[in-house]
């Protein structure tokens, strides 16, 4: 059953990769043309990983894309993630675990590419609510893999999923457009390209804090 939800998510993220390649010139048409209902986000967020196999996440990134009405913006993003897997391996000599001596670093850098969906809770000329979900894939930078306790991801396709709640808070009262943004994600990375004993399915849970400002 773990081998087929991991080759679901796989096929999920790929589908993910083409979805926001098909979206992009539609999505930056009002970036370039100075639309009105153009909108832009840049955050940043602090993420610890839970689990076994485990990575802190520092990560940087943007979206771009429509507010379609007051409470429904939808646009694309991509992102750099500095992964930092804790509780390193003991057992790097042991021939069953044989896969720990590749080409492999405790930190790495990851790079998702999303479609991003936003709610609005609330009047946007004052503090309000917000909820948000990324959809998309990720890859590792560079060849190798991220080493944790006793499983290594690889640089293959990883399935993205990171939803987000929390405050919008405008620059101004008054001001729709402009504002910052306070919340608590979660991010799930997985696919069945990844080392784990006698498993092909390894994830990375994260939970933490982020800030973005939107213009």
């Amino acid at each position: 059953m773990s081998l087929i939800l991991a080759a679901a998510a796989t096929f999920t993220a790929r589908g993910q990769y083409y979805e926001i390649a098909n979206q992009l010139p539609q999505l930056l048409r009002p970036a370039l043309s100075g639309s009105a209902n153009y909108k832009g986000f840049v955050e940043i967020s602090g993420l610890a990983g839970v689990g076994h196999n485990r990575a802190n996440v520092i990560d940087f990134s943007t979206s771009q894309g429509f507010q379609y009405n007051s409470w429904f913006y939808m646009g694309v993003g991509v992102g750099v993630d500095i992964a930092m897997a804790q509780q390193p391996s003991l057992r790097d000599n042991d021939p069953d675990y044989g896969y720990l001596d590749r080409d492999n670093k405790k930190t790495k850098v990851m790079i998702p590419l999303f479609s991003d969906f936003r709610f609005n809770i609330g009047s946007r000329e004052s503090t309000s609510f917000f909820a948000d979900i990324r959809l998309g894939a990720a890859w590792m930078v560079g060849n190798g893999y991220l080493r944790m306790a006793d499983a290594c991801m690889s640089n293959s396709t990883q399935f993205y999923l990171r939803p987000t709640i929390g405050v919008r808070m405008p620059v101004k009262a008054g001001d729709t457009r402009h504002a910052f943004n306070i919340g608590i994600t979660y991010q799930l990375l997985t696919s069945n390209n990844n080392y784990y004993r006698d498993s092909n399915s390894v994830s990375l849970n994260n939970f933490g804090a982020s800030i973005s400002y939107e213009w």
